[in-house]
C-alpha cells in the first residue's frame, strides 16, 4: 500500500526548474575579494531584486567556492555569471551551469 502511494506521488510530481551556478576561486580569494567585493555584491543584489536570483554564497572556507541558485533560464544565469566582477576580476578559475529540478520546498 505505502509502496504505490509513493508510486503516484511521484507521477504528480512536475518539478520546479531552476538552474544552480558554481564557481570555483583562485587560491587566495580572501585576499584578493576586497576590492571587487562591493560591486560583486551590487550585481548579485541588482538580481536578487529582480526576482531571478534566490539565494547564494560561498562554501567555508570559501577557497572551495560558490553556488548560487536561480530562477531563471540558463541563458540568463550564464549571463549573470560573465558580466560578475568576480569573474571579470579573474577570481573566479571556472563556473558552470546546471539545471536543478526541485521537487520538495
Amino acid at each position: 500500500m505505502f509502496k504505490r502511494s509513493l508510486v503516484r506521488m511521484s507521477q504528480a510530481i512536475t518539478p520546479d526548474v531552476h538552474h544552480v551556478l558554481r564557481y570555483s576561486y583562485v587560491s587566495d580569494i580572501l585576499e584578493k575579494r576586497p576590492q571587487f567585493r562591493g560591486a560583486h555584491l551590487e550585481h548579485a543584489t541588482k538580481w536578487k531584486e529582480s526576482g531571478k536570483l534566490k539565494m547564494g554564497g560561498a562554501f567555508d572556507p570559501a577557497e572551495d567556492g560558490a553556488l548560487v541558485i536561480f530562477k531563471a533560464t540558463k541563458e540568463e544565469v550564464e549571463d549573470f555569471a560573465t558580466n560578475d566582477p568576480y569573474v571579470k576580476g579573474g577570481l573566479v578559475t571556472s563556473w558552470d551551469v546546471k539545471a536543478w529540478n526541485v521537487v520538495v520546498q
